[in-house]
């Protein structure tokens, strides 16, 4: 497909959760109480969209991913959270 026809089938899903992820950060906004890594790591992979290459999905995918190689003894929790919170846990 060439990007015309690409544009044709998908801005319009595109769009609409581009504007979903622009109503969840004023909902934020609008809050109260401290950010966490979680916020931190969502800001960092909006930025990455405004970069020109084609691998974004990819470093969105990275900027919420735990970068360390050496495997930890236990998990710190009974779930995912979604993103790195810039430590590894003991």
């Amino acid at each position: 497909m060439n990007k015309q026809q690409l544009m044709d089938l998908y801005f319009l899903d595109a769009r609409a959760r581009l504007i979903d992820v622009a109503a969840f950060l004023d909902r934020i906004e609008r809050a109260g109480g401290e950010e966490d890594f979680r916020l931190a790591a969502f800001r960092k992979a909006v930025g990455v969209l405004s970069q020109a290459g084609p691998q974004k999905a990819r470093d969105v995918l990275l900027t919420f991913s735990d970068p360390s190689e050496t495997p930890i003894d236990k998990a710190p929790g009974k779930g995912a959270c979604g993103a790195w919170p810039g430590e590894v846990a003991q």
